[in-house]
Formats: C-alpha cells, structure tokens, sequence
C-alpha cells in the first residue's frame, strides 16, 4: 500500500484560503477565529500559520487574489473582442458578472476597510496590498494599449484606480438595492472613458484593412 500523499504547500494554501472566504463570507472577519478557518480546510491552525503570519494577512492575500482574477478575465475578454467596442463591452459585462456573483468580496473589503480606519497596523498593510494590486492592473493596461497601440484616456495608474472605484462602489450599490444598478451601465460609463480613444484605433485599424486602391496603367500615347 502507498503512503498516503501530503498535500504540497500550494494546495494548502488553496484549502486555506477557499476555506477563509467561506467562513468569512458567512460569519465576518472579526467574528472568525482561525481555528475555525482551519476546521473548514481539514488543518491544523499550525498549517495556517504556516502559510499566512495572521488573519490579516489572510484577507489581504484574498482580496488581493480576487482583484487578480477579475484583472486576468477583464483583460482576456477585452482581447478575444473583434473590435474595441465590444471589447469595452466585454470587459464591463466580466466585471458586472464577477460583481453580482462575488459580492461577498466586496462586502469583505467594506469590512476590512472599517476594521483598519482605527488601526495603523491595518491600515498601512491594507494600503501597501492595494497599491500592490492597482500597480498590477497599470502594468496590464500598459501592456494591452502597446499591444493595440491604444492610447489610454488617463494615466495607467489612475485608470487602475478608476476601474477599481468604479467595480467596488457599483457592488456596494448593487448590494444595497439591485435595481439602481442596471447591467449596461459600467459598460456605459468606461465607453464615455475610453470610447474615443478606442473608436480612433478602431478607425485605423479599418484604414489599414482596406485594400490599395487600383493603379490605372498609363495611357499610350497616340501615334500622329
């Protein structure tokens, strides 16, 4: 008989923090001990702390992730787009997707963000986790307006902080009452933003796509 397998520390941490998100989706963070994170992934708290020195670093490393993963889907769906149009479009249907879906992120980070307004200690470490993840989305933006030679409508940095204000406080509103937020309205919103910009691209792009206009042969000269 085979010995059984540990579990390497990558699945561990994935254990942890799938675990993490569900007790602290149903409980709140400040009412969750980790001995009950740990429970909930089948650890000991030994093995949580081995990945992560503290809860705090635990919801950091969530939210972190999470802003990770709505970037990676928001910016596929941008490029997989015939068009810049409706990659806008797309782009605002991922994030009002993973919105409506993950709302229990964002009433996460609502939390955590209350949680640190009196405490140096989280504050500090909540602002170097966010700077982290907005320098993370200029980088991608950069790369994609290289990539389409798109020149952006602000800078990377401060798009980055638009798209996150505008994604976390639709959520917020969304939570509070679902009917103020209608579908297309981010989609709206980033195409008042960046529409011209994608629209200039988009016209060269066809531009470029027409094919040369034919060249008509000299005529020869006539013989007196």
């Amino acid at each position: 008989m085979t010995g059984r397998t540990r579990p390497t520390r990558a699945e561990t941490r994935r254990r942890i923090l799938d675990a993490a998100f569900a007790v602290f989706g149903e409980q709140g963070i400040a009412a969750t001990k980790l001995t009950e994170v740990a429970a909930a992934a089948g650890l000991t708290k030994g093995a949580v702390y081995s990945s992560f020195a503290s809860k705090d670093e635990l919801v950091l490393a969530l939210m972190e992730e999470h802003a990770a993963h709505r970037l990676e889907a928001s910016l596929t769906s941008f490029a997989e787009a015939d068009d810049g149009g409706a990659g806008l479009a797309n782009v605002a249907a991922v994030l009002m997707y993973e919105m409506r879906a993950d709302a229990v992120w964002h009433r996460l980070l609502a939390e955590f963000f209350a949680m640190a307004h009196h405490d140096d200690r989280r504050r500090d470490a909540l602002r170097r986790r966010r700077r982290e993840v907005r320098d993370t989305i200029a980088r991608a933006l950069n790369r994609l307006a290289e990539g389409l030679a798109l020149e952006l409508p602000l800078p990377a940095e401060e798009f980055a902080v638009v798209l996150l204000a505008l994604s976390n406080g639709l959520a917020v509103e969304a939570d509070i009452d679902d009917e103020a937020v209608p579908d297309g309205l981010l989609g709206r919103v980033l195409t008042l933003i960046a529409g011209d910009a994608v629209a200039k691209v988009q016209a060269a792009s066809d531009l470029a796509a027409q094919p040369p206009p034919e060249r008509k042969s000299p005529s020869s000269p006539r013989k007196r």
